[in-house]
């Protein structure tokens, strides 16, 4: 038996992809940030079988995603027509909550996906440049995840074909092609726990919703101008224009939850004092920190490194109070996955 190891981060996406069609193709493109600490380390294990899968989550038993990663790796015979020849041990592990709006299916599926292109590479003695093998890992990555096919590069990625992201794909996700200002190059995440318990209804069942959504062609047309504003907003370091775009995104996000038939509602009291708060701090101090959020109650609370001492105090002062347990991440945008020894 030999053994793959991938490890791969979280994102948070800036400008949200909220409906799906086809197979996992987005129905407006994507701009997200990879996280640095938040990840999901993925085994893989493998010698010939008769496609056996078996599969670990966090050392213990996970029926439901189990059930999702053998579904992704059934769903895989056409591109990866060898693994009907294989059994396959998975051992998956979150160092973050998963379930919770942390993008938990972002980091595993695209540590899975990594794990599976370099299994190709093993097998087959396939050889691809650097970028041709993250581009397929990408679009392996979407087949199981939309938000994990940009979790394969770090920095800032699109997904999402776009007119103005010359090289942007539905099939797979692209680094931006450009520096970011130095405003954003350093960017710090906090994820503010709220709640740390599973969602009640997941982004799966949120994406089909948005098929009938009334309000859903008006998203899909905003998301393309909000891209286009967002990325003149990264390359000229508009700290108010940022701001602006990606707290409307996260708010729009959660009322299209809301509007949705049936409704639902994901933010809890919690997360609408700490939104308050952020924008207190923010109009009192003048420092530029942002929010947003992903489909859960957590918040994830932007701002500049050299801000860092002064937020922190901030948060401990006056956030932490509402988070479960006062527990929070401190994260920063990272640079992507990693390929592991089987030592590590």
């Amino acid at each position: 038996m030999q053994t793959i190891r991938w490890k791969s981060p979280s994102n948070i996406a800036l400008i949200k992809y909220w409906g799906k069609h086809g197979v996992q193709l987005p129905s407006n493109p994507s701009i997200s940030f990879t996280l640095n600490g938040s990840h999901t380390t993925t085994t893989l294990s493998y010698t010939a079988g008769k496609a056996k899968v078996e599969l670990l989550f966090n050392g213990g038993q996970n029926d439901k995603f189990a059930l999702r990663a053998k579904q992704y790796i059934a769903s895989l015979g056409p591109y990866l027509p060898f693994l009907k020849e294989l059994d396959l041990h998975i051992n998956s592990e979150n160092n973050f909550p998963h379930s919770v709006g942390i993008a938990s299916s972002a980091s595993a599926m695209s540590s899975l996906a990594l794990c599976l292109c370099s299994l190709e590479k093993e097998i087959i003695g396939t050889k691809l440049s650097k970028s041709d093998f993250l581009e397929k890992a990408s679009f392996m990555a979407r087949l199981g995840s939309g938000s994990a096919s940009r979790s394969v590069y770090g920095g800032y990625v699109s997904w999402g074909k776009s007119q103005y992201i010359p090289e942007s794909s539905d099939e797979w996700a692209t680094p931006l092609s450009f520096e970011v200002h130095e405003n954003f190059r350093e960017l710090q995440d906090t994820i503010l726990i709220v709640d740390e318990r599973p969602k009640a209804i997941g982004s799966s069942e949120g994406h089909r919703l948005m098929e009938k959504h009334p309000y859903a062609q008006q998203r899909f047309e905003q998301a393309h101008v909000h891209i286009a504003t967002l990325l003149k907003a990264l390359k000229a370091g508009d700290e108010n224009t940022f701001i602006r775009i990606v707290e409307n995104e996260a708010l729009g996000l959660h009322s299209l939850m809301m509007s949705s038939d049936p409704g639902y509602i994901l933010l809890k009291p919690g997360s609408l004092q700490i939104i308050e708060k952020i924008r207190n701090f923010r109009e009192k101090t003048g420092i530029p920190v942002s929010f947003t959020l992903d489909a859960g109650p957590n918040v994830h609370l932007l701002y500049p490194a050299p801000d860092k001492e002064a937020v922190q105090d901030f948060i401990n002062r006056e956030l932490l109070v509402y988070c479960m347990q006062k527990r929070r991440i401190d994260d920063h945008i990272g640079k992507g996955p990693e390929k592991l020894s089987s030592g590590e």
